[in-house]
């Protein structure tokens, strides 16, 4: 059996991290990553010892020109694209919206939604019937993550709107496009938004009594991909615990 060409952004480590683990056994992997060298390390020796080929694409996608790029880099290793997990991602410090600056809204609009749109746009035109693309949003988009994270939410509050109408224009070619919306998730995320104790508060308040883990996630995420959802396109899943 040929072995599926998987995509992953930000896979240097937290979710995109462990899809490329879990991916690893059956997909040949592309894994982004922009400045952490040795977590990328880390998860390609751990996806080769599965078996996978892979191929390292360092990318800066606060500057969306970077894109383009990034899939000459691909091209270079691989000719056909089965999959696309669009999962890098930001926050910034915990902040209201009146702090708020022009820089700090930029760059989260050019990570979380710019470049995952673009990266969506380069992907599909590697595409054939049977491909699939599996966009990561949050739970924030129900909650507004109000005094800490408003503009985050509002970038994959946008990635959803675009997942939905990226599904409608390619279901006619066989492409489908999900999302997911991981919840309290433990992942060095927490702390790059300065909470580094996010995780521990926050897990005993959700339904289920705990923060849920990146390999959950992974899962969800590898089967969106597979074809065991193979008509089921257009829709969003939480993987939150019931939050």
């Amino acid at each position: 059996m040929t072995r599926k060409t998987l995509l992953i952004t930000g896979a240097s480590s937290g979710i995109g991290a462990a899809t490329a683990r879990l991916a690893a056994t059956d997909h040949d992997l592309a894994l982004h990553y922009n400045a952490n060298v040795q977590g990328v390390k880390d998860t390609t020796e751990a996806c080769r010892a599965a078996g996978a080929r892979v191929a390292i694409l360092q990318a800066d996608l606060g500057d969306p020109e970077n894109v383009a790029p990034l899939f000459e880099a691909f091209d270079a290793e691989f000719d056909r694209l089965d999959g696309l997990v669009n999962n890098a991602g930001i926050v910034d410090a915990a902040a209201r919206a009146t702090e708020f600056t022009p820089a700090r809204v930029a760059r989260m609009v050019a990570i979380n939604l710019t470049s995952p749109i673009l990266v969506a746009g380069g992907a599909v035109r590697r595409m054939k019937s049977g491909a699939a693309i599996v966009n990561v949003s949050s739970a924030a988009v129900r909650f507004g993550s109000p005094g800490q994270y408003a503009d985050y939410a509002a970038t994959k509050g946008g990635l959803e709107v675009f997942s939905k109408g990226l599904a409608q224009e390619l279901a006619p070619e066989g492409i489908r496009v999900t999302a997911v919306r991981p919840g309290i998730i433990a992942t060095p995320i927490h702390g790059k938004g300065g909470q580094a104790d996010r995780v521990d508060r926050l897990g005993p308040t959700v339904p289920m009594g705990r923060a849920g883990t990146a390999e959950e996630v992974a899962r969800a995420i590898l089967w969106l991909l597979s074809d065991h959802a193979g008509y089921v396109t257009d829709t969003v899943l939480d993987v939150s615990g019931g939050r």
